[in-house]
């Protein structure tokens, strides 16, 4: 196994703290062991609660290049894995066609056997971001982005990568990781997941922050914004979260929300600030009408 990256779970704190990432306990802890003990971790939770964010502050905090797979419906290996420069191998293959036939080779070129190789070779390989981040020699972390997005299919995929840690092309062979990467997958929970994706797993469940850690991460990211104000929104965005929306507030939107009064010159969140700017944290016109109603701003 190769050597940890973090020392401790407080190393891990300060590190994403530096990297504008404000992790608790759960999180700090879950992290650390994802990279002592060289499993994946799994994070799942609702939309907008900083998942992705996680994965690209370890990234950061490690100083490792972040790979990233983003998954949706219809991702197949071709794009997931690697696949061929099929137009490539076709010039390849019509420029042998140019050569002298060799009747002892049912008329094709002499060179057939050699360019039958050379076409499968690494030249004419198109490395997608599993592949990839299995053959990287640097400090490498790789994202899988919503994974329950993806077809089921993909799992199977992810398999011998997350278990093994290597990539079994048929025409050059086993590609086993130099160096293993940091992986984290991210889901919505739209679905479940495989259980044997889980197995190889450790599992982090992430959700909206309590009041007082957004709060402090809308301070850390909005320096400029005032303590009070920050109070007002974040209050104002749990009460929006409250509701029977389509989409509710992420912590992302926070953020914007808080740049928004801030470039507006607002110091106080009343109700005609809240009316104009609900726009930033609300993208349904039907949760827009609905907050209007709810919370009293017409």
């Amino acid at each position: 196994m190769q050597q940890p990256v973090f020392c401790d779970v407080a190393d891990v704190r300060a590190r994403l703290g530096a990297a504008g990432y404000l992790a608790d306990d759960a999180i700090a802890t879950t992290v650390f062991l994802a990279d002592r003990l060289g499993k994946p971790l799994l994070v799942e939770g609702p939309a907008g609660v900083g998942k992705t964010e996680l994965a690209k502050a370890v990234a950061t905090a490690t100083g490792s290049e972040l790979i990233r797979l983003q998954c949706y419906e219809g991702l197949d290996e071709a794009r997931a894995l690697y696949e061929w420069n099929y137009k490539k191998q076709l010039l390849r293959i019509q420029v042998a066609n140019g050569s002298s036939p060799d009747p002892a080779n049912d008329g094709r070129p002499g060179g057939w056997s050699e360019v039958e190789q050379d076409i499968f070779s690494e030249e004419f390989l198109l490395s997608r971001p599993l592949l990839t981040a299995i053959r990287r020699t640097e400090p490498t972390v790789l994202l899988v982005d919503e994974t329950d997005k993806a077809d089921v299919e993909v799992e199977g995929l992810l398999l011998e990568v997350l278990s093994d840690f290597q990539v079994t092309i048929p025409e050059l062979g086993t590609i086993v990781a130099a160096r293993r990467p940091l992986v984290v997958l991210t889901s919505n929970a739209t679905r479940e997941l495989s259980e044997a994706l889980k197995r190889r797993c450790l599992y982090l469940h992430l959700d909206y922050p309590t009041a007082e850690r957004e709060k402090a991460i809308v301070l850390s990211r909005v320096p400029e914004v005032a303590e009070a104000l920050a109070e007002a929104l974040v209050r104002t965005v749990r009460a929006l979260r409250a509701l029977e929306l389509k989409k509710s507030p992420s912590i992302a939107e926070t953020i914007d929300w808080a740049h928004t009064l801030v470039a507006l010159g607002l110091d106080t969140l009343d109700e005609a600030a809240v009316r104009d700017t609900l726009g930033v944290v609300l993208k349904h016109a039907s949760d827009h009408a609905r907050a209007v109603a709810q919370l009293e701003l017409n």
